[in-house]
């Protein structure tokens, strides 16, 4: 039996403190936006670029990153990119203009976008079958709280210092992080030396770029405005183009084998839904939070923390809960969870305080546990081990898109909804958001009472639609898990199947 990596509990706790940096700098800044405005100059433009910098490269830059640690090695890759990663906060730390944030932020991506597939490649390497749910159980549990907690690191951070400090705060953990990293991770690549497919490597990056800008600008510029079609329009052409280019490579950057895998298609379309339904319902929760319940931002960061909770449970059991059903049960039980949370949210009594709002987050976060490990080991089992950084990157890919799209097509859907829950004599105050009537309404003689009440009530016709459309993305997932994920309760290749354990395989020992 495949005994994996000596060392592999510690390489875990090494590569999570990595992924949870990454994470959580997806949503940490989000608290500071008011703050940064002011001592910036920044507009909203500009805020909205800060915190889309980030996602927008770190996803465009997946792909070709997953391949380059195929090629050159994944702890390599993984060692330049926590580096790339802690210059770049330095930079956006002591940044002085809005444009020097937006460019720290981007560079930050590109270094996320380095060590990410690393990160969970390496993992599929060093521990054996039997226990790779465990591991790959606690790797998306400290990814999902990254970003859940996110906003109560800003928070916190921020009720203490400047907000450069959510910059600063990353250089040591990375540097722990770093350190760790050349000590006990051993090296691993594929054995085969392939030649570069710069012009794969370009347009997978376009590509990927084009679709995202257009994702996240269509909340602020509207879904039919130039920008938003220029970038989905020629992000699919381009992607196109890089498919074409994939079949006439001599050796293509991506295996077009994993398009007719029915392990991959079933498992990217599922980790879709269940990033899709996760962020947009947290895109709506933060707004119910502040605006409704009247949270501030730290109360809001202290409020989601029954949904990290929930996520670190779930995500303790679900090696169990996998040998006793399998993959597919067990991620379709997982999808079903979190479209009853979903649902509980979206049917808040009117007036209802935040014990109600908890009990929906602790749905959500028992259903994330449940389904993200199994979905990933799926994932990850669709093709070779010497391919597993790109596979690694088209997950992390996929995860990055569904969560792109949740976020814009709910907001969209959220506005839209808002709008037509407004009485027709609405004050102009209260006509576009619900941030919006509460910034009037606090400046409005007697706090705008009746503002807020009118705003309030739309907003709940709106949380309504939008939490309804995450619960049935979630269910999706779920009937799409049940139709295509495996029936065996080990969803793994192990030795029999091909995959070599880490000492057959290009696996060296890098330490220091």
């Amino acid at each position: 039996m495949d005994q994996g990596y000596p060392r592999r509990w510690a390489v875990l706790g090494v590569l999570c403190l990595a992924v949870f940096v990454v994470s959580i700098d997806t949503t940490v800044l989000n608290v500071a936006l008011p703050t940064m405005s002011r001592d910036l100059g920044a507009s909203a433009a500009a805020l909205s670029w800060i915190i889309d910098a980030y996602t927008l490269v770190l996803a465009g830059v997946l792909l070709t990153a997953g391949s380059l640690s195929d090629r050159y090695g994944r702890k390599r890759l993984l060692m330049i990119g926590l580096v790339v990663f802690a210059v770049a906060s330095a930079i956006g730390a002591f940044a002085q203009e809005p444009w020097q944030v937006i460019a720290a932020r981007g560079l930050m991506g590109v270094g996320g976008s380095f060590f990410m597939p690393g990160t969970l490649s390496i993992l599929v390497h060093v521990f054996p079958p039997e226990e790779r749910t465990k591991a790959l159980g606690r790797w998306g549990a400290v990814t999902a709280m990254g970003m859940v907690l996110g906003p109560l690191l800003g928070g916190l951070l921020l009720e203490h210092f400047w907000w450069g400090s959510m910059f600063v705060a990353n250089i040591p953990v990375v540097l722990v992080a770093l350190i760790g990293v050349a000590w006990i991770v051993p090296e691993s690549s594929d054995p085969v030396t392939r030649r570069a497919d710069i012009p794969g490597t370009v347009l997978s990056t376009v590509a990927m770029g084009g679709i995202l800008y257009g994702v996240i600008s269509a909340p602020s510029h509207g879904w039919e405005s130039l920008p938003v079609l220029a970038g989905l329009i020629g992000g699919v052409v381009v992607l196109v183009l890089f498919f074409v280019r994939q079949t006439t490579a001599r050796e293509p950057m991506l295996d077009l084998r994993l398009m007719r895998s029915r392990k991959f298609l079933g498992s990217s379309g599922t980790m879709a839904c269940l990033m899709f339904s996760l962020m947009g319902g947290a895109f709506v929760v933060t707004q119910h939070l502040q605006f409704v319940l009247d949270f501030s931002p730290l109360s809001a960061g202290l409020a989601t923390v029954p949904l990290a909770a929930a996520i670190i449970v779930s995500s303790t059991v679900v090696p169990v809960v996998v040998r006793a059903l399998g993959p597919r049960v067990t991620v379709a039980l997982g999808l079903t969870s979190m479209a009853a949370g979903l649902v509980a949210l979206a049917f808040l009594a009117p007036g209802a305080g935040y014990p109600p709002t908890a009990l929906g987050l602790v749905g959500l976060g028992v259903g994330m546990g449940l389904a993200v490990a199994p979905v990933n080991d799926v994932l990850m089992s669709a093709g070779p081990p010497e391919s597993s950084g790109r596979l690694s990157a088209m997950n992390d890919t996929v995860q990055e898109l569904g969560s792109a799209f949740g976020i814009a097509i709910i907001g969209s859907v959220l506005a839209l909804a808002y709008g037509k829950g407004l009485p027709a004599d609405a004050p102009s105050g209260a006509q576009h958001s619900l941030s919006e009537a509460v910034e009037t309404a606090q400046g409005t003689p007697g706090g705008g009472g009746s503002l807020l009440d009118v705003a309030r009530d739309a907003f709940g016709h709106s949380m309504t639609v939008s939490m309804s459309v995450c619960a049935g993305v979630a269910l999706l997932g779920a009937v799409l898990a049940l139709v295509v994920l495996p029936r065996e309760k080990t969803p793994h290749s192990g030795p029999a199947e091909g995959r070599p354990a880490p000492d057959r395989e290009t696996v060296t020992s890098m330490t220091v």
